[in-house]
Parts: structure tokens; C-alpha cells; sequence
């Protein structure tokens, strides 16, 4: 079986690698000829734990290959899939151009049946318009070729991508013909093997699903960091009441974690486009509309909560930044909430030293040079008044804080994600702001946001 995966981003690089890692041949084309030549050379364009060593592996195997040419991969494969990006436009809707243009290319050039597969995030009934670019291409050469359109969204979580796609909670196809599920069913069949459900259902159900599944894990994020504030301005501990409410199998522990707000080229993408599509059609997302408010906000805290430690002036105060991806394990800024944190503390006259594993290189092309990037985690802490910690690395989590007491001008740390033991700090001499818990330095007051 051959496959074409179009797009070497995050969602097509990993498919078509995990794709290769199963014995199938795959070619991943883009039209970045600088992309595929570094990718020849097993330089990627993204950072994923264990995707650098996969690739060179198929690679050298003779399974994965990269190409710039549509017309050349398409002709033998047996199903495309479509991994281009789907930017949000100005009014949160996604941005199908890249999907649809790939779609006329296939139908400019294919000369045998196969499955087009959507793998992109797309809205509801983008699988039709698909069909339809392709049919009008097929007429223009005056051709009669038969082929269907199947939806297939991801599931991946950065950082764990690898594992999610080689060992999926499920796999979800949308199909509109026994043919079309027949191959997909035996292009997953290594993913059967181990007992993964593979889910057949109509594509615009399919389409609905990744949306829906993302919209709902947005709203645990918001809905705990909501009852984090009000547990602060109460005098409950939100930690506390996050263990109280994870244990009933109803809820469940997982995204109800308090922070700084979600970020990646998922959630508030897709949250966006849901209702966007939502208004389209005349009705109105009031849980997601509230979702999205509730995040945005949420960016702000820990700058408000500086302002309400230093006072409204910040003006020469030198901050320490620990973190500047999204998430742990990758390196992607798109909205990180450590880019509305640095604008606001550069903003207010701060300087601000900002130390990330991975993610100060991509870091830069938002930044620049407006703050220094620092060596080590403990390079960052010279001579600061605060430390901020923004992304939880695991690194992260276990310093020396006599080494951090001597490094940092002020013993000061704010907390984005709640990876500190709130009185082991008091007792080493830190002044401890944290999400969702009123230490001894947050007085009572109502919650601000800046």
C-alpha cells in the first residue's frame, strides 16, 4: 500500500513517519523545496520527542520518502491525505485555501481510484467542497475517475504525538461508501493488532468530532481556571478541590490542572472556528463564547498578579522567566501565554531574562531581541526581582532553591503553574504567588485581570 500525506507540519510529518514506522510506503510532499531538502536530511522543522530518530530510521529503510512534487506522489497511491494548515481567519473561521487548493491539485493529476483523506482540522462539510473541487478538475481534463473522500481527524497531543498516533484512545473515520471504508480499515490494520477501536461513522459526524473533542477539553481547562480565582479570593485551595472533584469518574482528573490559560495551534484555533461555524448556521456557542473570555483573561493573571506584589509601577524591575512554549515537550509559541505575559511586563518598563529548553529559537520570531535569552534556568535568575514560571518543564520542578535564593535580587516567585509546594517556599523565604490558592502574600480582594 502507498499513501501521499500533503503537508510536513506537526500533523502530516507525524502521520506520514508513524505511517512509515508500520511497514507502509509513504511519500510527504510540501512545497518548500528548503523544507524537503532539509528533511532529506533528517533537519525537521518541528521539535516532537522521538520524531527526529523515526525519520531518519524510514528514511534509511527505504519506507519514507519527501517530495515537492503533487503531480509525481499522487499517481500511485492509494489514499492522499491533506495535512496542509487551516490558519483562522480574522473572524475565527478556517482559513480552507491550502485544503482546497491541494484537493484541485489531486484532481489535476491523479489517473486511478483512491481515498482523499482530510487530516487537516476542518469545519463541517469541508469533505463536500473537497469533492467538489476535485470533480472540477477531473472534468476539466475531461477524465472519468473514480475516488471518495474520507475525513480521518488527529487526535495528537504535542509532546506525545508518537505514542498517541502509534497506540490511539480511538481512531475515528468519516466515510461515505464500503470502498472507502474497506481501505481505510486495512490502512490501519497494524493500528487494530494491539486492540485500538478504529470508529467508521458519516464525515460530517467525523468533522464535528475533533472539534467537539477539542471545544470540551478548552472548557475543563476554563472552567477550572474560573473556579481557581474564586477559590483565591475565597480562601479555598483550588489543588484541594481539584482532587475533590477528579475523583468522581463523572469528571475525571485530566485537564483540570489551574495555570496561565491554553495556547497551541489547536484549542483556541478550533474553539474559534466552532463558533464561527456555529453563528453561520444562526445559533450561537454561549458555553464556548464564555470558554474563550475565561482564557483570554486568563493570560493576565500572573501579570496582574506582579502588579499587586511590585505595585502598578514596574517601571526598571527585572524579571526572570522560566518557559516560553505553549506546553512542555515542544516548541511551539502559537499563542503562548508567555507572549501576552512578556508584551505586558515590556510594556510596564520590565526587562525580562527568559530561559525555555527548546523553545527560545522559535521564541525569537515572536520576541526578537526585546528580551534576553538566557544559557541555563539559573543564568536566567541573575540579578532578578521575580521569577516567573510559565511552561511547567520537568526540569523545572525540582531546583535548588538556596541556589535561586542567591541568584535572584528579591526572593519572589510567581507560579503559573502550581508546580510549588506553597509552604516549603514560605519556609525557604520565597515570597509564593500561585493560581487558585490565597498564600500569606495575597491579600482578599476581588480578582483583577490587566
Amino acid at each position: 500500500m502507498k499513501i501521499a500525506v500533503v503537508g510536513t507540519g506537526y500533523v502530516g510529518l507525524v502521520t506520514g513517519t508513524c505511517f512509515a514506522e508500520v511497514g507502509i510506503d509513504v511519500t510527504c510532499i510540501d512545497i518548500d523545496q528548503r523544507k524537503i531538502d532539509n528533511l532529506k536530511q533528517g533537519i525537521l522543522p518541528i521539535y516532537e520527542p522521538g520524531l527526529e530518530e523515526m525519520v531518519t530510521r524510514n528514511v534509511a529503510a527505504g519506507r519514507l520518502h519527501f517530495s515537492t512534487s503533487l503531480a509525481e506522489s499522487i499517481r500511485d497511491a492509494d489514499v492522499a491525505f491533506i495535512a496542509v494548515g487551516t490558519p483562522p481567519g480574522e473572524d475565527g473561521s478556517a482559513d480552507l485555501k491550502y485544503v482546497l487548493a491541494v484537493a484541485r491539485g489531486i484532481g489535476e493529476n491523479m489517473n486511478s481510484y483512491g481515498v482523499i483523506v482530510t487530516k487537516s482540522t476542518v469545519p463541517v462539510g469541508t469533505a463536500a467542497k473537497v469533492r467538489k473541487e476535485i470533480e472540477d478538475a477531473l472534468a476539466k481534463r475531461g477524465a472519468d475517475i473514480d475516488f471518495d473522500v474520507a475525513s480521518n481527524p488527529e487526535f495528537l497531543k504535542e509532546g506525545a504525538a508518537i505514542d498517541d498516533f502509534l497506540k490511539p484512545d480511538r481512531i475515528v473515520v468519516g466515510v461515505a461508501s464500503e470502498r472507502a471504508e474497506e481501505v481505510m480499515r486495512r490502512l490501519y490494520k497494524p493500528f487494530l493488532l494491539n486492540g485500538h477501536p478504529i470508529i467508521f461513522m458519516d464525515i460530517p459526524s467525523a468533522e464535528m468530532t475533533k472539534y467537539a473533542a477539542n471545544s470540551m477539553l478548552a472548557t475543563k481547562i476554563s472552567f477550572m481556571n474560573d473556579i481557581a480565582n474564586l477559590c483565591e479570593i475565597m480562601g479555598a485551595d483550588v489543588n484541594k478541590v481539584r482532587l475533590g472533584i477528579g475523583s468522581d469518574a463523572r469528571i475525571g482528573n485530566k485537564f483540570i490542572y489551574p495555570g496561565i490559560g491554553y495556547g497551541g495551534s489547536c484549542f483556541p484555533k478550533d474553539v474559534k472556528a466552532l463558533i464561527k461555524t456555529a453563528a453561520e448556521n444562526g445559533y450561537q456557542m454561549q458555553v464556548l463564547k464564555a470558554v474563550e473570555s475565561v482564557n483570554e483573561n486568563q493570560k493576565s493573571v500572573l501579570f496582574s498578579k506582579v502588579q499587586q506584589h511590585f505595585g502598578s509601577d514596574l517601571a526598571g524591575k527585572h524579571i526572570a522567566v522560566w518557559g516560553l512554549s505553549f506546553k512542555p515537550k515542544t516548541d511551539d509559541m502559537r499563542e503562548a501565554p508567555s507572549l501576552v505575559i512578556i508584551d505586558k511586563l515590556l510594556d510596564a518598563g520590565c526587562t525580562v531574562t527568559a530561559y525555555d529548553p527548546v523553545a527560545m529559537k522559535e521564541a525569537q520570531h515572536s520576541l526578537g531581541e526585546r528580551i534576553t535569552y538566557a544559557k541555563d534556568q539559573l543564568s536566567a535568575l541573575i540579578d532578578a526581582d521575580a521569577l516567573l514560571v510559565v511552561t511547567e518543564w520537568p526540569e523545572f520542578r525540582s531546583p535548588n532553591f538556596e541556589v535561586m535564593g542567591r541568584l535572584l535580587k528579591q526572593r519572589v516567585v510567581f507560579d503559573g503553574r502550581n508546580i510549588y509546594d506553597a509552604d516549603e517556599m514560605e519556609k525557604a523565604g520565597f515570597a509564593y504567588h500561585c493560581i487558585g490558592i490565597r498564600t500569606k502574600h495575597r491579600e482578599p480582594a476581588s480578582h483583577q485581570t490587566a
